[in-house]
């Protein structure tokens, strides 16, 4: 099964390349700003919070060197999440947003969901890009260790893949879904430490929390990003195990119910 996912992605390379480069010109073409917005947006977000949150938690960051600390521990949050929310959200209406299409054109339907993963990661790119000269132009780049950034994006990635294609698939037969995953971002937004610190939380909700995959891909992007160290790898298997879980569950949906889906569209 995971086979032929591999296979059809690969197959019709060209219409997803395709349908990601027509997506973004669509998205930016109309505006004065252009891509610039993929910056403003989380750039706003980023300095709303500093403001906010720096007086207050910057005294309680762990091993703090200078006065961009916090902002980099903001960062790595934020642009993660962001990255998180972006595929999850529109790989919720992907199917319902795109339903003339799934009627009247012959093609694997989760080519959908890889085009939404595509340009939320070109977006990401971009900005993350801009955070990391700002981490070398600062002096607070992590060096070598900064690369372990990687597989623990690909998690990542991965992860809101699984869980997009699920939310996706049960929002087509359940439009309740959408509202009710909107609420539950927010909750889970103050759940994941991005703004506070996970050494503050009483024990009691460190038990908790520590029990949000999100939440231990937050911390592992701030221990290599702030503090210049290695994650916990240990605790990032329980999120690769999550994660596996995950699409093995969405892509058993998917081929139980594909049929079922373009008929409710």
């Amino acid at each position: 099964m995971i086979r032929e996912v591999i296979y059809s992605v690969w197959k019709y390379r060209a219409f997803i390349f395709g349908s990601v480069q027509k997506e973004l010109k669509s998205k930016y073409q109309n505006s004065l700003l252009g891509i610039s917005w993929v910056i403003l947006n989380p750039l706003s977000m980023i300095l709303i919070y500093t403001v906010i949150f720096s007086q207050i938690m910057q005294p309680k960051l762990p091993g703090i060197q200078n006065r961009f600390s916090y902002s980099i521990y903001l960062c790595s949050g934020l642009l993660t999440w962001n990255l998180f929310v972006e595929i999850t959200t529109r790989s919720l209406r992907v199917f319902i947003d795109n339903a003339n299409l799934l009627r009247k054109v012959n093609f694997p339907h989760l080519c959908l969901p890889i085009v939404v993963v595509f340009t939320a990661i070109i977006n990401f790119l971009i900005i993350f890009s801009i955070f990391t000269l700002f981490l070398i132009v600062t002096g607070n780049f992590p060096g070598l260790v900064f690369f372990a950034v990687i597989p623990i994006v690909i998690i990542q990635i991965i992860f809101s893949i699984g869980l997009g294609v699920i939310l996706g698939l049960l929002n087509v037969f359940f439009r309740d879904v959408g509202q009710l995953y909107t609420v539950l971002l927010q909750v889970w937004f103050w759940l994941t430490p991005i703004v506070y610190t996970f050494e503050i939380l009483p024990e009691f909700a460190s038990k908790f929390i520590s029990l949000n995959p999100m939440a231990k891909l937050i911390i592992a992007y701030q221990t290599i990003l702030v503090n210049g160290q290695m994650p916990n790898w240990e605790d990032l298997s329980f999120v690769l195990v999550v994660t596996i879980l995950l699409n093995l569950i969405s892509i058993k949906l998917f081929y139980k119910h594909n049929g079922d889906m373009v008929d409710e569209l």
